[in-house]
């Protein structure tokens, strides 16, 4: 088939290669402006490496944006990774509309940040959906989805790299060969099942030592990698990445007052949460330095009895 993929970073590139590496046409891509200084994305040096048209448009409402797409003449076009808002003036100038991936089970987490708020919120599951946009925020009717486990030690990073990007670059295949065999089914989403959730950012990562040890580890986990978890320490920022959390049954297990320092040790150190410990095995510091959380302890003089800010 010949299509157009709108996208950019890792994905757009992983959906890029896998179309290619089948032998469709790829008429054309679209990327997103790199800011000044920026490094180019991976999406537009991988079509320029491979010699294909690349479209940088600062917007997609654009007239020139339009025109371009209209004249490709395709099939199809492919949306993976987009952060800028397409129009259904844009959209629906392919032959067979557009398709477009989302890391979730729409109409569930719609939104920017769908992959870190399952993990949040102690979900055991989550998924992927290839839907048709329109101009609503992952509105649009569901062509495609697939499921997959949440851990219940699984971090951002394994839900995305182990299941949620493999799985939806092949997704994005299975859809584009359904749409194009007229195969495909397109359901409605079910708007008393819907939820938003906005960008995961500063805010929402702060960690409050005084929640619970299960939602204190689950923001841990799903902020790991990024923006990362945080907290203060003598008012200086500290971000925690990998971490273990230990649950006790008895109140009087639980060493120390909430977002106290109760144990230090080579590899890492605990902290006191509401009904258990949170064990702290990589950290970043204002020095923007990784350690782990022994050498972390050591470099900052931690000791037992220091507390956390919540």
């Amino acid at each position: 088939m010949k299509i157009a993929i709108i996208g950019q970073q890792d994905f757009g590139k992983a959906v890029l290669d896998a179309f290619v590496a089948r032998g469709d046409d790829i008429a054309g891509v679209f990327c997103a402006p790199e800011k000044p200084g920026a490094r180019a994305d991976p999406l537009r040096a991988a079509a320029e490496e491979k010699k294909l048209k690349v479209f940088q448009f600062k917007s997609l409402r654009e007239q020139e944006a339009h025109d371009a797409l209209k004249g490709l003449n395709v099939d199809l076009g492919i949306m993976a990774y987009v952060l800028q808002f397409a129009p259904d003036t844009f959209t629906h100038l392919p032959r067979l509309g557009t398709i477009q991936y989302h890391p979730s089970l729409l109409p569930k987490y719609r939104g920017p940040s769908s992959i870190n708020w399952p993990i949040m919120r102690g979900d055991t599951k989550t998924g992927l959906t290839i839907f048709r946009p329109n101009e609503g925020l992952d509105e649009g009717p569901v062509v495609l989805q697939k499921e997959c486990a949440i851990g219940p030690d699984d971090t951002l990073g394994d839900v995305y790299f182990n299941h949620l990007f493999p799985l939806g670059v092949k997704a994005m295949l299975e859809a584009a060969d359904l749409v194009f065999a007229g195969k495909h089914s397109e359901t409605v989403q079910d708007e008393s099942k819907a939820s938003y959730e906005g960008w995961c950012r500063t805010a929402e990562s702060r960690i409050h030592w005084a929640s619970h040890v299960d939602a204190v580890y689950n923001v841990i986990r799903g902020c790991n990698p990024a923006p990362g978890a945080w907290t203060l320490l003598n008012g200086k920022k500290v971000q925690i990445f990998d971490a273990k959390k230990h649950l006790f049954r008895r109140f009087a297990d639980v060493v120390g007052k909430m977002g106290e320092i109760s144990a230090v040790n080579e590899q890492s150190f605990r902290v006191a949460a509401q009904g258990g410990h949170i064990e702290v095995l990589r950290v970043r510091g204002e020095d923007g330095k990784k350690l782990s959380g022994g050498e972390f302890a050591k470099a900052n003089n931690v000791a037992n009895g220091m507390v956390f800010d919540n």
